[in-house]
């Protein structure tokens, strides 16, 4: 079989989106109504984690394929599971990008940490976006003001879960990956 498509790596993304399921079911859910529900959650420390394991391609798509059905589990997030399939793809493939690419030799904490700040940098900023444009402006149907007002609402859940995300996937990327290793097994 190609490596590019082994059965472990397909198991180990199946794995990974199945972890981010969970860490976005595990969330509190705001009770106020900014262009749409605003939790805090878990599931970008899993995304983040799916990038730095598992590469740009994969990771990307652990991350997008979890979040997607984590959505198609709720009412409340439905219709919007495509969006979440790509924002979401965006976070793992952003943090793969950079531990994968971007760093020289051994893999080390710091660039885990900016890899995992990539993704959160760029979730965000679509998130936002998209709460603007297409929660405030489209579907709500706000003038520009109220819904730069929305996007502020969200911002503290947001850099919250980004921070969430910044301490603990790097964490957890070297220990998973320190574990593999004394038991002589690899992810690649």
């Amino acid at each position: 079989m190609n490596k590019k498509f082994s059965t472990k790596k397909i198991v180990l993304t199946a794995l990974l989106a199945a972890l981010v399921v969970v860490g976005s079911a595990l969330r509190i859910t705001l009770p106020l109504d900014i262009a749409g529900t605003t939790s805090f959650h878990l599931g970008n420390i899993m995304c983040a984690l799916s990038g730095l394991l598992l590469g740009p391609w994969w990771g990307g798509l652990a991350a997008g394929l979890g979040s997607a059905i984590y959505d198609m589990t709720n009412p409340l997030y439905i219709s919007e599971a495509w969006i979440t399939f790509l924002f979401k793809g965006a976070y793992g493939l952003m943090a793969g990008l950079v531990v994968f690419i971007g760093h020289k030799g051994q893999r080390t904490y710091v660039w885990d940490l900016l890899g995992t700040l990539a993704g959160a940098v760029t979730y965000a900023v679509l998130y936002l976006a998209k709460s603007f444009f297409y929660n405030g402006l489209l579907v709500a149907g706000l003038e520009v003001a109220p819904a730069l007002a929305t996007v502020v609402g969200k911002l503290p859940a947001t850099i919250f879960n980004a921070v969430v995300a910044l301490i603990f996937a790097p964490i957890l990327s070297i220990a998973i990956r320190k574990a593999l290793e004394k038991n002589h097994l690899s992810i690649n």
